[in-house]
């Protein structure tokens, strides 16, 4: 019977994701590592947690489809029987990024698909599988970790639908930590501001100059391992009476100044 505790991550192969994995490995969790389209980058991911003595998978899954999110958890149950945490972090920024005028349906519809009813019925599924490992004593507890953003209150006019399903996970968190305490299972929102990855690089030179003006306390791009240390905390019990909380990690852009 396995007792190493089990985490699943979407989108978990590159950017933000891919620190994650790394760091529930070296916490010692074995690691579902997700993936939609990249089973080379995957792939690296699981090398280098077996290569430090960990253990890990990669599933290949677009937590926008049914099928995938069945598969998903299904897969992570087979290879460790055992579910701990979930990290929903796989997303996908507007298509385009067109004016508020311009948006698309298409963009709309596989934006919020991918950012909000997948991270949503994922969760529904886990916490299914959570509460019945918690009825046997197969796992002592269950924590839901959500991937928001800044862009969650902070408006960008031409990524309208992204910014809108970051918005909605922090109600999505709230509702699942409320309907699930009971059961011995914490619900948090990470809420990273801008992070060094591949998609920042577009907008590098931008974020330079803004950075070096103030827009944020903290002088200097977010990093992936700036997120995977929050998550550390959360899975490490350090907040054990706390649910449903926003915990940013965007060098204090929050604060509101005059």
């Amino acid at each position: 019977m396995m007792q190493t505790r089990a985490a699943i991550v979407t989108g978990g192969s590159r950017g933000i994701g891919r620190a994650i994995a790394l760091e529930l490995a070296r916490l010692g969790y074995a690691v579902v590592v997700n993936y939609a389209t990249r089973p080379d980058a995957a792939d690296e991911v699981v090398s280098e947690i077996k290569a430090a003595g960990g253990e890990a998978v990669a599933v290949q899954g677009n937590v926008a489809s049914a099928i995938d999110r069945d598969i998903l958890v299904d897969r992570t149950m087979a290879e460790f029987d055992r579910i701990d945490a979930l990290v929903n972090n796989a997303g996908i920024t507007s298509q385009g990024r067109k004016d508020i005028l311009e948006a698309t349906e298409e963009s709309w519809d596989l934006v919020f698909d991918t950012n909000l009813k997948g991270p949503f019925f994922l969760s529904q599924r886990v916490a299914k599988e959570m509460i019945r490992l918690l009825a046997r004593n197969r796992i002592t507890d269950g924590k839901i970790i959500n991937i928001s953003s800044v862009s969650g209150y902070a408006v960008s006019t031409n990524r309208a639908d992204y910014c809108m399903t970051k918005a909605a996970i922090g109600m999505m968190t709230k509702l699942f930590a409320q309907r699930l305490a009971d059961d011995g299972i914490t619900v948090f929102e990470i809420c990273p501001g801008v992070i060094e990855s591949d998609m920042t690089a577009p907008v590098k030179d931008k974020y330079d100059r803004l950075i070096a003006e103030g827009i944020w306390p903290i002088r200097r791009w977010g990093r992936p391992d700036d997120v995977a240390k929050a998550v550390a905390a959360v899975v490490s019990d350090c907040f054990p009476f706390s649910t449903g909380e926003r915990i940013n990690v965007d060098g204090g852009f929050h604060i509101r100044r005059l």
